[in-house]
Formats: C-alpha cells, structure tokens, sequence
C-alpha cells in the first residue's frame, strides 16, 4: 500500500515535515510499502482536489485541514489551519470522540510543523529523533525567521540557507519529492551536494542578486511599513528577508508578486524589530479577512492570477492598517 504524503509545496519546513513524517510512519506504523509526494500550493479559490488523495493512507502535513475522509493523516501549526469553521467543528469531533486523536494533530505553538511532528511522533509513538536534531533546528530557523540578523539571512552561508533558496524556487515538480527522503537520511550538507541540487545553486545565487536590486529599486518605507509591487517581473520566489535588509528599522512589509497560477500579497513582520511584541499585529488575522492566512508574525493572501487590481486594492488596505498601527 502505498502513503501518500502532501506537503506545503516550495517551503523548506514543508519538505522537512514530509520527510520525517515519511521516516516516523516507516519505523513506528510500517502501514506503506511506498510513499509518493504531491505538494500542495495556496491559492484562490478551493485548496484540494478529488484526485488529491490515493486509494491507499494519505498525510496532510504543514498545510490546511481537510475533511475529505481519505485523509488519514494531518498535522499543522499554522493559526490558519481551518478553511471553514465546519473544518474546525469536524476536527475537534474527531478529537473529542476519540476517532481521530491519533492521526490528526493540531497544535499553532510550535515555530515549525517539523518540530510538531517530531514531539508527536517521539512522545505518543516512541519515534526517536536523536539523529534530526540538525533538520529540527533549522526548521524552526527557517520557518520561525530566527536568523541572527537580516545579513544571515539574504546571504545565505549556511547549507539550510542554500537549499530553502531552491525549495522555494523550484520549477520542476520532481525536485522536491527527490529531495524528501534525503533530508532525514544525511545531512543538510550531503543534500546541498547532491549533482541535482548543487546545478541549480550558482543560477539561483544569481537570480537571488538580481532579486536584492530589484527589491532595492522598487521598495519604499514609510511609516514604518516597507511596499513593492513586482507583478511585471513573474518573481514570486524572492527571499522574504530582502526588504529588512535594505530598510532595517522597518517593522512590516506588503508586497506583491505574481507567478503563473496566482497573484500574491506577501505580509510579514520584520524579526528584528525593537517594538514589543505586544504592540505587533497578527498578521494572520489581517489576511483571513481577505481569504488568505498564515503566522501571527507572517501571512499571505492569494488571488487568481489575472486579480492585479484586486490584490493591488486588498494590500493598500493592509498597508493603511499597518501604517496606522504604526502610528499608535
């Protein structure tokens, strides 16, 4: 029987998670002869599709509950988990009853859906992590932005660094299902190594250079809110570290890109801001109200791909929420 593991697509903590979910069901469940991957992207409209999910297991991992009975397996930390509040009334359902409280986990403390995954796996089923420490920490790293500075960050010295920079950049669908079963099995080091991966580092850095200057040229900060518009450019794949590099004393940025299957508006926090934290916006609250979602400290809305003026209209909004926060 083959598991099926759909991840966050084109997010380092997204293939982590369905690595080492793949690696805790082969030694502690050893349900599957097989695992296969299918990353799933948000964007408008409905997230899942009928052929989503196989005849056999199915896990959910880094990404939005689904009620479609198939799935077997789910675990998420983000405070959007739930697309409806039936979603939500289904899930504590299966908790309450006892049904589901063993495949299905939820929990939005945790900085990364790896590190969800691993309390769970190693505290109800006896999985032992001692040997994912590394992946762990840069997990919750990446996901959490807790890089040392904005310099750590967009000059990307460390091997975790390189290889979100070509899991978030990815254009060819196999990558990411050919790197998952490596990041548990060596090194992050051996994984940036690989011949398949190592091709891609050199454009990428380049791409990533281009990126800066660009950012650099479009980006203005006012009132402590940094906005760019790259929809013209097809460059959704930008480090989202780039415009607290170029205007450190920001606290947020509102920009917008566009790929081939949606236009998106990126919102996030700026990780070394010296505001208290009580005096920061949740940022996932901001963006469920126009559909999207995400962290308190970072969120995304998606739009169709031809809704410019739609998601043009939505981020000025969110940018005067933003700027008049700011001012408070």
């Amino acid at each position: 029987m083959d598991c099926k593991v759909l991840y966050h697509d084109k997010c380092f903590d997204g293939a982590c998670s369905a690595s080492l979910f793949t690696r805790f069901h082969k030694e502690c469940i050893g349900t599957a002869s097989s695992y296969s991957y299918e990353g799933l992207m948000h964007r408008a409209g409905g997230l899942f599709q009928f052929a989503d999910f196989s005849g056999g297991e199915n896990a959910i991992v880094d990404f939005k509950y689904s009620r479609d009975p198939r799935v077997t397996w789910w675990f998420d930390h983000h405070l959007s988990a739930f697309l409806t509040p039936e979603d939500q009334a289904e899930f504590q359902r299966g908790q309450e009853d006892g049904t589901q409280v063993m495949r299905k986990f939820f929990d939005p403390n945790y900085t990364s859906c790896t590190g969800f995954i691993a309390h769970v796996a190693s505290t109800k089923f006896g999985f032992d992590t001692s040997g994912l420490k590394d992946l762990m920490y840069w997990a919750d790293i990446v996901d959490g932005a807790k890089y040392e500075s904005a310099k750590a960050a967009v000059e990307m010295e460390a091997p975790a660094m390189k290889l979100t920079m070509v899991i978030e950049s990815a254009q060819d669908d196999k990558l990411i299902p050919k790197m998952i079963p490596l990041l548990t099995a060596r090194t992050l080091q051996e994984v940036l190594d690989q011949d398949f991966v190592q091709v891609l580092v050199d454009p990428l850095m380049e791409k990533h250079q281009m990126g800066i200057e660009l950012i650099r040229q479009r980006s203005t900060c006012e009132k402590g809110v940094i906005t760019f518009d790259l929809m013209d450019e097809q460059m959704e794949g930008y480090s989202k570290f780039i415009p607290y590099y170029l205007h450190p004393d920001a606290t947020y940025v509102v920009g917008l890109s566009k790929s081939k299957f949606r236009t998106k508006i990126s919102v996030g926090t700026n990780p070394w801001t010296t505001k208290p934290v009580s005096e920061l916006i949740n940022l996932s609250v901001v963006c469920e109200r126009y559909g999207g979602g995400g962290h308190a400290r970072v969120g995304a809305v998606s739009f169709p791909a031809d809704g410019e003026e739609l998601a043009r209209k939505a981020a000025a909004e969110i940018e005067a929420e933003l700027k008049a926060a700011y001012r408070e």
